[in-house]
């Protein structure tokens, strides 16, 4: 479609001529990297892969969440500017996954359905090059290939705002390799599925009888009963007392102290307590993909009355990469931790275009009552 192209014109350009950009932000509080835009977007003329058929639906592995009213948004100093204004939000009760869609999970869609994700899927240059201007010069294969985005630690200190240092592009890297083409899943049948984008978080779930929550809902339900409070777990710090989540323990990017037990990896799920309402892994593990569209201002449109059930905007801005739409990711990640991201926060938003997987990226979805 016309915005994944230009998506991916975008990104395959910028490669091409100016290789990775930075972006330098100034901050005030810890922030977290931004999921750096992904060159495997495609272009089709139809999905070749489209779920042909839907699983039988039940609310096995779910958990009932009741209905609410709570205010949505940072209540701490530590929020980022996104995460506010607080303002009050009422949503009926729904079913969630108690948990990340696990590797096994999402094999059976494959296996049921002959689905393709993203990342697997190659760039088409020929559709491409119709869309940028006359006499660019084709990419490298390399780039054209079907592949993904790996996390990479460094050897030590390196400037945060450059998230190249940390990210490579490897040609291979997709669910089934989250690591890139020499690794692989055996064995971690029930850590979450990774490197999956929200268009195939979507495709899963319809398969499934599903859907994706909305980013009220998964606020929601990753309080757990608590108010206003603000991590999953309450107030304590993810460093204080006992482990309470697969996060980064030590000096991000390069060391990884591994307390938790899981170094530079996801953690099978349901390794840590749960949350009030019963839910695993709502902070860290794996950034979960919401069905909202992301704006910076979206929670100031909402602030003048109670907001009954908000399906995010219509549309997404994003400032810091005007023209690529954005979908919103919540939960952090086991890449985590105080002094860099601290996204396991219940408040804390990131965002990433609809066609980008990452290593650090899952899902989980909702059923309406």
């Amino acid at each position: 479609n016309e915005y994944m192209t230009r998506f991916k014109i975008k990104v395959l350009l910028a490669l091409i001529f100016c290789g990775f950009s930075l972006l330098a932000q100034t901050k005030k509080i810890p922030v977290c990297h931004v999921p750096v835009p992904t060159k495997r977007g495609f272009i089709l003329a139809k999905n070749v892969s489209k779920p042909s058929n839907t699983k039988e639906i039940n609310v096995q592995g779910m958990v009932r969440i009741p209905a609410g009213i709570f205010g949505m948004g940072s209540h701490t100093k530590e929020g980022r500017t996104d995460e506010y204004p607080v303002h009050m939000v009422k949503l009926p009760g729904f079913w969630m996954d108690q948990t990340e869609v696990t590797n096994a999970q999402f094999q059976e869609f494959v296996q049921a359905t002959g689905y393709v994700t993203t990342a697997e899927r190659t760039i088409d240059w020929e559709e491409m090059k119709k869309q940028v201007p006359v006499g660019t010069p084709k990419p490298p294969d390399s780039l054209l290939a079907a592949s993904s985005l790996v996390f990479m630690p460094t050897t030590g200190p390196v400037n945060l705002n450059d998230y190249s240092q940390w990210w490579q592009f490897k040609r291979g890297a997709d669910w089934r390799h989250p690591s890139g083409p020499l690794s692989d899943i055996k064995g971690k049948e029930n850590h979450p599925v990774v490197q999956v984008s929200w268009d195939d978080a979507q495709a899963y779930a319809k398969w499934a009888g599903k859907r994706l929550p909305t980013e009220a809902e998964w606020e929601w339900a990753a309080r757990g009963g608590l108010k206003n409070m603000e991590y999953p777990w309450g107030a304590e710090s993810v460093d204080k007392g006992k482990i309470k989540a697969n996060t980064w323990q030590g000096k991000f990017p390069y060391q990884d102290e591994a307390k938790d037990g899981y170094k530079f990896t996801t953690a099978p799920v349901k390794s840590f307590q749960a949350n009030g309402f019963g839910l695993s892994d709502m902070g860290g593990n794996v950034w979960e993909w919401c069905f909202d569209n992301y704006r910076p201002d979206y929670y100031k449109i909402l602030k003048p009355k109670l907001a009954i059930s908000p399906k995010g905007p219509k549309d997404s801005f994003d400032p810091d990469e005007p023209g690529i739409p954005k979908k919103v990711m919540r939960g952090g990640s086991f890449l985590c931790n105080d002094s860099y991201c601290a996204s396991y926060r219940v408040a804390a938003r990131m965002k990433s275009s609809p066609d980008s997987g990452l290593e650090h990226t899952g899902f989980r979805c909702v059923k309406d009552l």
